[in-house]
């Protein structure tokens, strides 16, 4: 059995690079790899290619620190806070991040074909849409970023149903999936109660998956009731013990969305200045800082009650 355990620090130092593409777990507000990213952030990673189904304020953090040179996603919307997160409508309007859109459903599928190896999926969702017709990143721009595929579908005809089309779409290649579960062993063996999203998926396609957990418990706690495990230790490169590691978003079983964060996020996210000093005040700090800066009496409002599954008595607004 080996032992993965590492640091934030030196889980983002070893296995993400400049020019990665890397893929977030999670659903816009609900068990977002945050720690992680504020760590990319520290340590000022760059040129990332960013791949997110339900992409949340995670990203928006990537991109307002400027460090994503490309990005293929779904939506990104702290939902109920920022309907289109601010920091991504300001770089989308200014024409300096190449973005492509693919609907939600898609792009789930699109992670899983990654995850079965396979290099591109057939579909038709897309077909009657002008998600077909309207590219975000043209095939000229395609030629200058490297890491995405040349085309962002083809359309041909059904060999086994002739007079039908599909529309076939590239599977991502991820290099390192980042993703925050409530329960990991040293070994890299994981639950994620509640849903899991797309998580295993880009977990299975990626070359590294870097876990961050709420618990941390022994692998033979793990090994003794298999059948609630979620991810075998063999897709996992790092494991990091993260108490909070998904706030501000929510994560089953442990705690709610934080309300007060995400709308101090709205707000400082709106402008340039704005952005930068909440970086200062929560990014390049240390976790243990961070959860400081938030305060204990917030983080104790936001402890699920545990016979209902969410905090009873949260001011969401």
């Amino acid at each position: 059995m080996s032992n993965k355990l590492m640091s934030l620090k030196e889980a983002i130092s070893q296995f993400v690079n400049d020019g990665d593409v890397i893929a977030l777990g999670g659903f816009s507000t609900n068990r977002k790899p945050y720690a992680l990213v504020r760590e990319l952030i520290r340590q000022g990673k760059k040129d990332l290619y960013i791949e997110s189904g339900a992409a949340g304020g995670d990203v928006d953090l990537i991109i307002g620190a400027k460090l994503a040179k490309a990005v293929n996603m779904g939506y990104i919307a702290n939902s109920g806070f920022s309907m289109v997160c601010r920091r991504f409508r300001a770089a989308v309007e200014s024409g300096t991040l190449p973005v492509e859109d693919y609907s939600l459903d898609v792009q789930t599928i699109m992670y899983h074909g990654a995850a079965l190896g396979l290099p591109y999926v057939a579909v038709k969702n897309m077909l009657g849409s002008d998600l077909v017709d309207k590219w975000g990143i043209s095939e000229d721009e395609r030629k200058n970023l490297p890491k995405l595929p040349a085309k962002k579908f083809v359309i041909q005809e059904d060999p086994f149903n002739p007079g039908s089309v599909l529309c076939l779409l590239p599977t991502p290649k991820i290099d390192v999936a980042l993703i925050h579960v409530q329960k990991a062993s040293p070994d890299g063996m994981c639950i994620i109660e509640g849903a899991e999203f797309q998580d295993v998926d880009i977990a299975m396609a990626a070359c590294h998956t870097i876990i961050t957990c709420e618990e941390l418990v022994t692998d033979e706690e793990m090994r003794s009731h298999p059948e609630h495990n979620t991810l075998p230790g063999l897709c996992v490169s790092a494991v990091v013990e993260c108490q909070y590691g998904a706030h501000p978003s929510q994560c089953f079983g442990h705690y709610d969305y934080d309300p007060v964060m995400l709308l101090e996020y709205d707000k400082a996210s709106r402008t340039d200045e704005g952005f930068n000093e909440f970086l200062k005040k929560y990014a390049y700090v240390s976790h243990q800082k961070y959860l400081e800066n938030i305060g204990a009496g917030q983080l104790e409002k936001i402890k699920i009650d545990n016979n209902l599954g969410y905090a009873q008595n949260l001011k969401r607004r």
